[in-house]
């Protein structure tokens, strides 16, 4: 039997009170595309959900507009005020037009950096919370050593794995796959971008030594003519 898990703490007194007063400031949504029953979308924290209603609620002696989410995989419910949808990031899937930009990412080579794992770990979790398809991308694409399996470290898989998750939920929305489909695809760009910049390094290098190779000898008599 299913058992739903309400996240509770994402409606705080605050955002009751926050979200009656913006209901009660706007007589029309200014959405000009508001969200609808059966639409998948994407909430930030949790990732692909689909809006199973739109609807009105007492809660805390006001009546607020919800939309009620719910998340499959994980079992769970999110009702999100009306009012406060686009503050807590919510949004539709993306388009192909961003997908395809999303791959473009995963194809490119690997940020460097010399922050300390603790700091960068943290700006890779903040990524894959943002919301930002593009963002989560960057991070699959930094932690691509996971892909071929030569990651160092326990916290740099699990990273990886929460963000081509992520990524790969959204990614089977939008092109119409299932998930463990929408994985190994993501997968096999990552590895197919580093095959393609590991030969891009190689060619480099070849030229430069072929270029060497054929630079004029001067001897030392030649020299002191």
């Amino acid at each position: 039997m299913r058992v739903d898990k309400l996240a509770a703490a994402e409606i705080t007194t605050a955002m009751v009170s926050a979200a009656f007063g913006a209901t009660a400031a706007q007589a029309k949504p200014r959405d000009g595309d508001p969200f609808r029953p059966g639409d998948f979308v994407v909430y930030p924290t949790h990732g692909v959900g689909k809006i199973d209603k739109i609807g009105s609620e007492e809660i805390g002696g006001h009546r607020l507009d919800l939309i009620t989410i719910s998340f499959d995989e994980n079992k769970m419910t999110l009702r999100v005020p009306v009012a406060q949808a686009k503050a807590t990031g919510l949004r539709k899937l993306a388009t192909p037009e961003t997908m395809t930009q999303v791959m473009t990412i995963l194809a490119g080579r690997p940020r460097a950096s010399r922050m300390m794992w603790a700091k960068r770990a943290q700006e890779f979790q903040a990524k894959i919370n943002s919301g930002d398809l593009k963002a989560v991308a960057e991070v699959c694409r930094d932690l691509q050593s996971v892909a071929n399996g030569s990651a160092p470290s326990y916290s740099q898989r699990n990273l990886f794995e929460l963000a081509i998750d992520r990524l790969a939920g959204e990614f089977a929305g939008v092109a119409g796959t299932d998930k463990a489909e929408a994985i190994a695809r993501l997968t096999q760009k990552l590895v197919d971008g580093r095959a393609a910049d590991t030969a891009r390094t190689d060619r480099a290098q070849d030229d430069a030594a072929e270029a060497k190779s054929t630079e004029p000898v001067v001897s030392l008599a030649q020299a002191d003519v």
